[in-house]
């Protein structure tokens, strides 16, 4: 069976713990560490290579204050190939711009909150 899958589950699933089986990947620690980095980095790199080139099919052409600002006072002599990230990308203005406005819309059905309570998990 000759099946493409993302990087990101192939590598979730190497780094798997099972029963009866011995994961050595997971006994190296530091260097353990720095392969997680590196194929968090690598993941990372072909999802904003995939957005690069998929542009047409992500509707960026429809950020028109975008475009405006870029015809009417943007400086295109130093502007290369315009790629907008979409607000599922965590970390994007638009992203975290997103979730302002939901807190905000939040606040407005439920009221001010009484409390503020955070969970940490290890």
């Amino acid at each position: 069976m000759n099946k493409k899958c993302s990087a990101m589950l192939y590598y979730s699933y190497r780094l798997m713990i099972r029963q009866d089986e011995d994961n050595y990947i997971l006994k190296c620690r530091q260097l353990l560490q720095q392969y997680v980095v590196d194929m968090y980095a690598k993941i990372e790199s072909e999802r904003l290579l995939f957005i690069r080139l998929n542009q047409t099919k992500l509707r960026s052409e429809q950020y028109i204050h975008l475009r405006d600002a870029v015809v009417n006072d943007g400086n295109t002599i130093n502007v290369g190939r315009l790629t907008i990230l979409p607000s599922s990308y965590a970390g994007n203005p638009l992203h975290m711009h997103e979730y302002a406005e939901d807190g905000i819309a939040f606040v407005r059905l439920h009221g001010r909150p009484d409390s503020f309570i955070t969970f940490t998990c290890n």
